[in-house]
């Protein structure tokens, strides 16, 4: 990344050569894609096939391999967001009002930024990746029964100088569906207008001071809440998005292939000396060459006792023969998580009390998915409370003698599951005693974690073992999206021995 001085050099540079053909010594910005288009047009060493890019994400004209024509963000078509947007609004009485806001950039140190990633309320609603951005849907008695405003970072020739483009007030009527777009400097004159409103629905977000230029503005949304004179937003956006659509369960199933061949690639990789950096490095190569943007969250890459820890992340130890390695992690494709775990032998061989107590989480494991079905008419927490009672059974049978208390509190302390989508931890505001319904998508995944601790069998002291699928909620069958990433201890086995 080039520093302010190194961007000044430059600036002088190009300012002190002589106009010639080549783009980097003209003086003057391209503001268009008509004078770009012109330089190309000139210039007869560049190439013809590149093409001038002039929005802030994919679309179909500038990434045709990605997308097609009538889609807003891939595999999404203009129809699918419109649909969300109609189902809030039709949700919400007359005089309505709802704001939602984007995440701004965020910041390692200095100027040194984090990739940017979205507030996954507003994507759901509009698509839109940039930052800085708003959108503010005024119910009304029009054919599509609401009007789209939104408030985006306006075109700047400079700035999209060293940032990139940016896609500006037209494209967002172009390709947004937004009835009027406006520069977000004057969303807090918007905003303050529609306090009036008899009611008015608003999104907490971290973007907030940003678009509102102050803290006043935060503060001003948290007295409006307190006083009920504005209502939260989130939890009716994540009411709708707590069913996906086939739209979507098409990108999760596409989502939950590729992290199981990340799996597949990195059990194979995997052998005594690595370092369990090296397999996080290994899982997120795997994903990203396979089309994942990223990995959906920092892994977990426990190794031995490590594993005992529910979040290891540190990452930072050497892999020793003998041990298990417990991998927590997953891909994002086109904004949609996955999120596995996978606990496999480093050398490639369980030994014999691995392979028991490994065998009572697969068994834990696969009675639960069978739950996950809307004749079962189960929650979370009914299929949760299942599997502590399964855990019991099936630790009986090896030699532990636990109670419910005990077991719950020690070696299987976390539920057994949580919705996933948009975010890894899906809509977080919906309580997990709600009804399975079809096109939910939930995690299960079971673990155990033996302390060394005397009151539990030696043998199986500091192993840790957590093995978690992602499930579509079927009528009478579930559909595991990560069918292909091998749990079974025979095809684990095989996987680590046959690279």
């Amino acid at each position: 990344m080039l520093s302010i001085l190194a961007r000044r050099s430059i600036h002088a540079f190009t300012s002190a050569t002589p106009r010639t053909q080549g783009l980097i010594q003209r003086p003057r910005a391209v503001t268009s894609r008509h004078f770009f288009s012109a330089v190309l047009s000139n210039n007869k060493t560049v190439n013809k096939d590149i093409q001038p890019v002039s929005y802030g994400q994919p679309t179909a004209m500038t990434h045709p391999e990605l997308m097609k024509k009538g889609e807003v963000t891939p595999g999404l078509p203009t129809e699918e967001f419109e649909r969300r947007r109609s189902n809030l609004m039709k949700s919400l009485p007359e005089g309505s009002v709802a704001i939602s806001m984007g995440y701004s950039t965020r910041y390692m140190t200095n100027n040194i930024f984090y990739p940017f990633h979205q507030n996954t309320d507003f994507w759901y609603l509009t698509g839109f990746n940039e930052p800085d951005a708003a959108v503010i849907l005024e119910k009304n008695d029009s054919a599509k029964g609401y009007k789209q405003i939104m408030f985006v970072n306006p075109k700047n020739a400079h700035a999209e100088l060293w940032d990139g483009p940016r896609t500006g007030t037209e494209g967002v009527k172009e390709l947004f569906g937004a009835d009027e777009a406006y520069d977000n400097t004057r969303f807090k004159s918007f905003f303050t207008d529609a306090l009036t409103s008899t009611h008015l629905f608003v999104d907490k977000s971290n973007g907030i001071p940003t678009l509102l230029s102050s803290d006043a503005g935060k503060d001003l949304i948290a007295t409006g809440l307190k006083i009920k004179a504005i209502k939260p937003l989130s939890t009716l956006v994540q009411e709708l998005r707590l069913i996906k659509s086939d739209y979507e369960v098409d990108l999760m199933k596409r989502s939950g292939q590729i992290s199981s061949k990340a799996f597949v690639e990195s059990m194979k990789w995997t052998k005594p000396g690595h370092s369990e950096a090296q397999l996080w490095a290994k899982l997120d190569y795997e994903c990203r060459m396979r089309g994942s943007s990223m990995l959906a969250y920092v892994p977990v890459v426990a190794s031995g006792p490590n594993a005992l820890s529910m979040h290891y992340v540190r990452n930072d130890m050497e892999m020793k023969d003998g041990q298990l390695v417990l991998v927590d992690g997953g891909g994002e494709y086109n904004g949609y998580a996955s999120d596995i775990t996978r606990t496999w032998p480093v050398n490639g061989k369980f030994t014999e009390p691995q392979r028991e107590l490994y065998q009572v989480v697969l068994n834990v494991n696969k009675s639960c998915i069978k739950l996950c079905t809307e004749v079962s008419n189960m929650s979370l927490n009914d299929v949760h409370n299942a599997s502590v009672k399964y855990m019991k059974e099936e630790l009986q049978k090896i030699g532990f003698n636990t109670s419910t208390w005990e077991l719950e509190r020690t070696l299987y302390p976390h539920h057994v599951g949580h919705y996933l989508g948009l975010d890894v931890h899906d809509i977080y505001d919906i309580t997990r005693a709600k009804k399975l319904r079809k096109n939910m998508v939930v995690t299960i995944e079971p673990g155990l974690y033996v302390p060394f601790d005397d009151k539990f069998p030696k043998k199986y002291q500091g192993i840790g073992i957590r093995i978690e699928d992602n499930v579509v909620v079927g009528t009478s069958d579930p559909y595991v999206l990560t069918a292909n990433s091998p749990k079974e201890i025979v095809d684990i086995e095989f996987c680590c021995n046959n690279n």
